[in-house]
């Protein structure tokens, strides 16, 4: 059974923000709020969180998962970034975002796509969520809360325990959440590439 936390989204509790953390550490996987819908994470270096996540998804090694950073130093870290690319992640984080970016040696090859060595990368733009990253001092591997034969995200984190109690360790309750996830760019090419349009603007980048 998950333990299951009511968080403030915009002042949230350090105490409650110290037992997720807790969590992730010791191999669990969480459910968490961010500026776009709820999310499922787990520590990037735990290949057995990894798997799950993916089982829970329903997906296989060629879906992207997303490396959820607290600051664009941390994206600098962990993806190839020129100075283009940087400016213009500079000029859209924190929001909702999700960019595909070659990857660094800092990456264990598992997280990253076979054939591409590539990753999704963001800076989410929701008070709890950045709070959890900081608290946590390192990136957070997640992918959007949406079970294995279902279209759409759960909403609600009411919706999460009655679905997924039983195997998840920690579930944040930080509101009710939107459906529509983030807008996906692509960054490895020359020019930017839309892989899903979402809640984010895509006027950045050219692709309105």
């Amino acid at each position: 059974m998950a333990q299951y936390l009511s968080i403030h989204p915009d002042n949230p509790q350090g105490r409650l923000l110290q037992r997720a953390v807790d969590v992730i550490a010791q191999g669990g996987v969480i459910a968490l709020p961010t500026d776009s819908s709820y999310a499922l994470g787990c520590h990037l270096g735990d290949k057995a969180a990894v798997e799950r996540i993916r089982s829970l998804r329903g997906v296989d090694d060629r879906h992207h998962l997303t490396l959820m950073c607290r600051d664009l130093s941390q994206i600098g870290q962990f993806a190839r970034v020129d100075n283009a690319r940087y400016r213009l992640l500079k000029a859209t984080t924190p929001g909702s975002y999700t960019f595909i970016l070659e990857g660094t040696k800092e990456l264990p090859r598992r997280v990253l796509h076979p054939k591409r060595k590539t990753i999704g990368l963001r800076v989410p733009a929701l008070g709890v969520t950045l709070a959890l990253l900081q608290q946590l001092g390192e990136p957070l591997l997640t992918s959007t809360l949406i079970v294995a034969g279902d279209d759409a995200p759960l909403t609600e984190a009411w919706e999460i325990q009655d679905r997924l109690d039983n195997q998840l360790e920690l579930i944040l309750d930080g509101g009710r959440c939107g459906v529509e996830p983030t807008s996906v760019i692509d960054l490895t090419g020359p020019l930017p590439v839309l892989i899903r349009a979402g809640i984010g603007s895509l006027t950045p980048f050219g692709l309105d």
